[in-house]
């Protein structure tokens, strides 16, 4: 493999940005669909098992490791196409940052993913989890997927209709998880300023800024100020950013629980009401709580996020985790989702 290395015996804590795991037996950079082919065939040659990440940014590996070839996409590529003075496709390697293509659409006058901003790791990733925020998801834009299909063992084109988008989730997470891997994302952005209503934080902002006319700039510094005052900067603090998703309960719960606290905050998510996780954690008193036990704690300003202060291994921070799930089911009946995804599964 002239085109590329394979290193041994890596260590995934660099590939997380949590700061935790044990190593990788092999591992290689991938920054073209050959390349990836090429790993894929050194990897069936010496029978090792693949997984391909971008920056670790949603990954919490296992302490026991990956046995077998870590495959880093780094595959970059910015093309973006005119469909019509108004509409634009905008395609990107999967292993581009993904703020810098929001900066990058943002400077072009373009709306659609700048309620993004801010958040961490690759463009390949953003499907996976349905990546959202502020009253966008990717799944309002995403019209392609191009992927490498494991069980097929060929590229294919998967549409954005087809990827079984949810709230956080999607076939690439869900019965279909490790099959594909992303390549390129194609996305469907406009020539317009975003429009009303706005997210609450969001609008709070502008309400407090007396700003009135809202472009896709404006929109992207709002969120930018919002996510700057509330979230740890994870090349400074270990985090995986928001550590569990908002959870979605019945309405009857909901009323029982509104009985207890009638100022709870809440979103009606058609027949059913979505509740702030970090609202629930902080009831459940983790609130900026710092564990000598597990060396982890939860961000001052924002309990969604788990921070590793003095953690050294995985095993302390699944603790820590279960001291919150069982606080929260114990006082509310909900059974809070981990976000990050547990690797190797």
């Amino acid at each position: 493999m002239a085109s590329m290395e394979i290193l041994e015996n890596i260590s995934l804590k660099q590939h997380s940005t949590m700061g935790l795991g044990g190593s990788a037996r092999f591992a290689c950079t991938v920054t073209s669909r050959g390349e990836l082919a090429e790993a894929l065939i050194w990897a069936k040659d010496h029978q090792q098992a693949t997984l391909m990440i971008g920056t670790g940014s949603n990954i919490i590996w296992r302490d026991e490791g990956f046995d077998g070839l870590l495959i880093i996409n780094a595959i970059l590529g910015y093309e973006l196409l005119e469909q019509d003075p108004g509409n634009f496709y905008l395609r990107t390697g999967a292993g581009e940052n993904w703020d810098n293509v929001v900066a990058r659409t943002v400077a072009d006058g373009l709306s659609g993913i700048e309620a993004l901003s801010l958040i961490p790791g690759t463009v390949g990733a953003t499907p996976i989890q349905n990546v959202g925020a502020y009253g966008q998801d990717v799944s309002q834009t995403i019209t392609t997927i191009e992927a490498y299909d494991t069980v097929l063992n060929e590229y294919v084109i998967i549409r954005g209709f087809d990827c079984g988008f949810s709230y956080r989730t999607s076939r690439f997470n869900g019965v279909e998880q490790g099959r594909f891997y992303i390549t390129a994302v194609t996305y469907n952005l406009r020539r317009a300023n975003p429009e009303a209503p706005y997210y609450p934080a969001v609008q709070k902002y502008f309400d407090e800024h007396s700003v009135q006319n809202v472009t896709p700039a404006i929109l992207r510094e709002a969120v930018i100020a919002i996510r700057t005052a509330k979230l740890p900067d994870s090349k400074i603090v270990h985090n995986s950013g928001s550590f569990f998703g908002n959870p979605i309960i019945t309405q009857q719960l909901f009323k029982d629980i509104q009985l207890l606290y009638p100022d709870v905050p809440h979103w009606m998510v058609e027949d059913s009401v979505k509740l702030p996780a970090a609202w629930l954690i902080e009831q459940a008193g983790f609130k900026d709580v710092h564990d000598a036990e597990t060396g982890m704690g939860t961000w001052s300003n924002q309990a969604l996020v788990l921070v590793n202060e003095s953690a050294t291994t995985t095993a302390q921070l699944l603790a820590f985790k279960l001291k919150i799930t069982d606080a929260v089911t114990g006082k509310f009946g909900i059974e809070l989702q981990q976000e990050p995804e547990l690797l190797p599964r």
